[in-house]
């Protein structure tokens, strides 16, 4: 098969089902479990968006003063140089107290002011001790950034058909002892006649690599051993077929494990195809990674 000289950008029409492969699985009913409630803060606060967290312990923060706040005017005349009655004072007093800055103009001056005043220094102490590690927990968090190829192509390459797609490492740092699972969620009907999904591997030709720093085009030899023998791309569609590829390894900056996941389905699968060649030669003689190119493919 003979690569065309006009290489173009793969548009594929829809993407696989995230929700198959549980990445909404918050949008599915679970009739039976009951919901874990504040059992399960630690894990609500690391996975909201961070811009909710921020703006979610600003409001605590806020409403907390204003509690501390109430507190104070129902005791009048316990704040010194304080205003009977405003809210205000008392409210910028209780930050004042919170965040131990201590401008020294107002200060509690009777037993109930002084207690309040501790019982708000306490938690004033264990808040930002929590908000401060929940913080550094989710900006420390190891992270991959990969990119995948919008669409998976099917080429013969040494003689046999291949399923091909590319990943490719966004960040400068290299990612060790790689590791890459490739498998096929298909329909399937048992001898009794019950529609079944299952899962299947599909063995790649390298799956794994010691250092992975650019580009790695991952492949899948459709042999007589391959769940995909024999399959055409009408079979794709009326098996209602997705094919789900998982990434590990060793961030080598935070020495831990990262992970990078991504899913294909028929309509972006492209039949006698082949990518576009991204590796170049600069003038000055040094090579180069054309990531504009990352998803085009030639017929």
């Amino acid at each position: 098969m003979a690569a065309s000289a006009d290489h173009r950008r793969a548009k594929p029409r829809k993407t696989a089902s995230p929700s198959a492969f549980g990445r909404d699985a918050e949008d599915v009913a679970r009739i039976g479990f009951e919901n874990s409630g504040w059992r399960d803060t630690y894990h609500f606060l690391m996975t909201i968006p961070i811009l909710a967290l921020l703006l979610l312990l600003a409001g605590t923060w806020i409403a907390a003063n204003g509690l501390f706040a109430c507190l104070y005017l129902c005791f009048p005349e316990d704040v010194a140089h304080a205003r009977p009655g405003s809210f205000a004072d008392a409210f910028f007093f209780s930050v004042q107290t919170m965040a131990t800055i201590g401008y020294g103009d107002m200060y509690p001056q009777t037993l109930a002011a002084n207690l309040i005043a501790t019982a708000e220094t306490v938690y004033g102490m264990m808040t930002m001790a929590l908000s401060t590690g929940l913080l550094f927990a989710r900006v420390s968090r190891p992270t991959a950034r990969m990119t995948f190829s919008h669409i998976a192509v099917v080429d013969n390459f040494g003689g046999a058909p291949h399923l091909m797609f590319r990943v490719a490492n966004q960040r400068r740092n290299q990612i060790v002892e790689a590791q890459m699972r490739f498998y096929v969620l298909r329909s399937e009907r048992s001898a009794e006649g019950h529609v079944m999904r299952r899962f299947h591997d599909l063995t790649l030709v390298r799956d794994h690599t010691p250092v992975f720093a650019l580009t790695w085009t991952v492949m899948h030899r459709i042999d007589e051993a391959s769940p995909l023998h024999d399959v055409t791309p009408e079979m794709m569609e009326l098996d209602d077929m997705s094919f789900v590829c998982t990434m590990t390894g060793t961030d080598e900056t935070f020495a831990q494990t990262v992970y990078a996941r991504y899913a294909y389905n028929a309509d972006t699968v492209r039949w006698n195809a082949r990518f576009a060649d991204i590796f170049t030669v600069r003038a000055d003689g040094r090579r180069a990674v054309d990531y504009t190119r990352f998803h085009d493919v030639a017929e």
